[in-house]
Order: C-alpha cells, then structure tokens, then sequence
C-alpha cells in the first residue's frame, strides 16, 4: 500500500513537470511565430518585401557562409 502511494505520488510530480515543460514550450512556440509575423508585416508594408524574397535570401545564406569560409575572409 505505501508503495504504490509513493508510485502515485512520483507519478503526478513526473505529470506536473511534463505538462509546465509541454506548456512552456506551446508559450515559446507562440510567441516565435507571432514575432516572425509582426516582422513579416513589418518588411512586407515599411520596403515592400514579401515572404519568398525573404525566403530565398535565408535559403542562400549557407552557400554565403561556405564562400566566405573557402575565400578565407
């Protein structure tokens, strides 16, 4: 009987633990995607620049890096 409150007992701490790290990570994740979109906004009304331009200078920046790196700058 003893043991299996000590199981009961580990187990809702081992829950709490899981859910406050599960709800920490929805917050992070939350707050990421609203600060792209208020970027995005921002980009896309202050210079006109849209989502795909952005995503096609972020899909060269590791070929940037490996010029860089092989040029030795």
């Amino acid at each position: 009987m003893m043991l299996q409150l000590v199981i009961l007992i580990a187990a809702l701490i081992v829950s709490g633990l899981v859910f406050s790290w599960l709800i920490n990570v929805v917050k992070t994740t939350v707050t990421t995607a609203i600060s792209i979109a208020i970027l995005l906004l921002i980009l896309q009304l202050s210079f006109g620049i849209g989502p795909q331009q952005l995503w096609q200078q972020v899909t060269q920046i590791p070929q940037w890096i490996w010029q860089t790196v092989r040029s030795g700058r």
